[in-house]
């Protein structure tokens, strides 16, 4: 009885904000489980800093996302969970100056997810090819917008109906398109100069070589 309250009325929506942020807790576990320096936490808040800057002047363009550019390449050379720990401040510290609002948790999530697969993949040795780097970062285009959808169908589709969700996806395409595009841009004009600068960062300060 109680359960069905809560999913008819508009705590639905709080309660799947509240699952998202607990959702962050096994890997901020995790990496606050590790022993960092002071410079690691320098480079991951620089990192974070950037990400969520090179936001803003796109901002006019939707879907436009250099930070999905930058989170990729942390979560390559610094691994999953600094990664993860960039994409979900990146998009906290963004949108203080775009806008918080409960889509925040659902950003912060799916680009946490962005940065960790990145380190996972890498980790896999996956990343061998130019080509597969690129595929990552398109289709991450599209699993960006699939869990922001989440959010919207959750926020403003009761009840929830599968025309409804379709129609949510279909309204997504053109953006998770363009999303997809702008990574491969990004990746492909500058992928090469950001590993080869961050791995020498990386080298020079003994950075995250347990990651």
């Amino acid at each position: 009885m109680t359960l069905g309250i809560v999913w008819t009325s508009n705590y639905y929506l709080l309660v799947a904000v509240a699952l998202m942020v607990l959702s962050f807790i096994p890997l901020i576990r995790k990496f606050e489980a590790k022993k960092l320096e002071a410079k690691e936490i320098v480079i991951i808040a620089i990192l974070a800093a950037i990400a969520a800057v090179s936001r803003i002047p796109f901002a006019a363009l939707p879907s436009v996302q250099p930070t999905s550019f930058v989170i990729i390449m942390t979560g390559i050379v610094f691994g999953r969970e600094t990664g993860f720990l960039v994409g979900i401040v990146s998009a906290f510290v963004s949108n203080i100056f775009l806008g918080q609002g409960p889509w925040t948790p659902w950003q912060m999530f799916a680009w946490g997810l962005m940065g960790f697969t990145a380190g996972y993949f890498q980790k896999k040795n996956w990343f061998n090819s130019s080509p597969k780097l690129l595929i990552f970062g398109f289709v991450w285009g599209f699993i960006f917008g699939w869990i922001m959808n989440l959010w919207f169908l959750v926020g403003f589709i009761s009840p929830f109906s599968w025309k409804g969700l379709l129609t949510a996806y279909l309204a997504s395409f053109y953006f998770d398109l363009a999303h997809g595009i702008s990574n491969v841009f990004f990746l492909k004009v500058f992928a090469h100069k950001w590993e080869k600068m961050l791995q020498r960062i990386k080298r020079k300060y003994g950075l995250f070589i347990k990651n």
